[in-house]
């Protein structure tokens, strides 16, 4: 059985679903892949690459490092390659997350000249409900592409693929 922990399912499952995002667009000719919507960042790739530029910066500012450049600029990408970097990245922000930190404990980062504060469980939920967001929207992409799924990017479609593996 998975883990209780409200932290580390929301971790696992945004990697386990976005994996499952990316899989789906294998099947796609480059076009697709890349074609601008009216929803989103524009094309899959873009979302997708926004997505991971997010958990990055998200990231640093939980292991108390200085943003660098976002991932979203350095592409464009392969579908092997942002599962790379959703492993990578998923690995780091987890490494610096609740339960490995403590929810409570505040964190500062700066941007745009502002500075913010936010707790750990914030940032954790931030970052969860925000590639929920964006998932949602890249199944509405991939409709219009012409998948019709089935999808299985649910928390409960992440807890009964753990069951299953496990049995």
């Amino acid at each position: 059985m998975p883990s209780s922990d409200p932290a580390t399912i929301l971790l696992a499952h945004d990697r386990w679903a976005t994996g499952q995002i990316i899989e789906r667009c294998r099947a796609l000719e480059h076009g697709q892949f890349h074609r601008t919507f009216e929803m989103g960042v524009g094309s899959l790739h873009d979302t997708l690459s926004h997505m991971l530029g997010a958990l990055e910066g998200w990231g640093h500012l939980l292991a108390g490092r200085e943003p660098g450049e976002r991932v979203e600029t350095l592409g464009p990408f392969t579908c092997d390659r942002l599962m790379e970097l959703l492993d990578e990245l998923s690995d780091d922000f987890a490494a610096h997350a609740p339960p490995a930190m403590d929810p409570a404990e505040v964190v500062t980062g700066e941007r745009g000249g502002k500075t913010w504060t936010f707790t750990r469980g914030a940032v954790v939920s931030h970052v969860a409900t925000h590639g929920m967001h964006h998932r949602a929207q890249c199944v509405n992409m991939l409709r219009h592409l012409g998948d019709e799924g089935p999808w299985r990017v649910s928390v409960v479609e992440w807890v009964l693929s753990q069951n299953r593996e496990q049995a």
